[in-house]
């Protein structure tokens, strides 16, 4: 039996994926140590990103060949407009956080953000569900392994749990799912252009959590 086009570059990406989930901003939030300054400064660069996710699932949306596709896809933008950037609401107002007081064009910041939206603008619904999924699975995987630990900050706990809910889970395994299905329709050169599209995801979010500590150049609040 043929291994699944999402196995195989999950297996072909381990050591990039091993290297985001056990990151430095991965284990001081299991380790419960984050400091509160840089979880302020995630927030930001997070919540700024949401905006581009919604765009980047509307490409997909638009690239999608079936209503059964849409249909799950309108659910995802659904829940980023409503329920994730109702997140990012509540919490800057819990932490009095002015997200204009931070520099969000710092160089790994902007080229998370850009460097998806330029999957999403320019490839194919293929490119868009393996960059979704890079960055799904991987939230999906730390987040469940953090979740059983004890989480002081009810706001990042809420995070956390955010990341292994069961829609949330369901959003990643569709992902997978609609990869694997992808493949009939690929040829080899694609395959290995997608798992290199999933390696590009994780070596951007890896920088992009990197930029909330100090000691990576980030001025913080200006």
């Amino acid at each position: 039996m043929d291994e699944p086009l999402s196995e195989r570059i999950l297996r072909e990406n381990r050591a990039v994926l091993e290297a985001m989930l056990n990151h430095r901003f991965v284990c001081d939030v299991a380790h419960d140590r984050l400091p509160p300054a840089v979880f302020d400064r995630y927030l930001v660069f997070e919540g700024a990103f949401v905006d581009t996710a919604v765009a980047i699932f509307a490409y997909a949306t638009a690239k999608a060949r079936t209503v059964a596709q849409r249909r799950v896809l309108v659910g995802v933008l659904d829940a980023l407009v409503n329920r994730q950037i109702g997140y990012f609401e509540r919490t800057f107002a819990a932490r009095g956080i002015d997200p204009a007081r931070f520099d969000t064009s710092l160089a790994p910041v902007v080229a998370f953000r850009e460097g998806m939206l330029a999957i999403a603008m320019d490839g194919s619904y293929a490119d868009i569900v393996t960059a979704m999924f890079a960055a799904e699975w991987m939230y999906w995987s730390w987040c469940r392994r953090a979740s059983a630990c004890a989480i002081a900050d009810p706001l990042l706990a809420e995070w956390v749990a955010l990341h292994v809910a069961d829609d949330f889970a369901a959003q990643a395994a569709w992902l997978k799912s609609e990869l694997d299905a992808a493949a009939a329709d690929l040829d080899e050169p694609e395959k290995v252009r997608l798992s290199a599209v999933f390696g590009q995801v994780q070596e951007l979010e890896i920088a992009f959590h990197d930029a909330p500590y100090p000691d990576t150049n980030d001025r913080g609040p200006r």
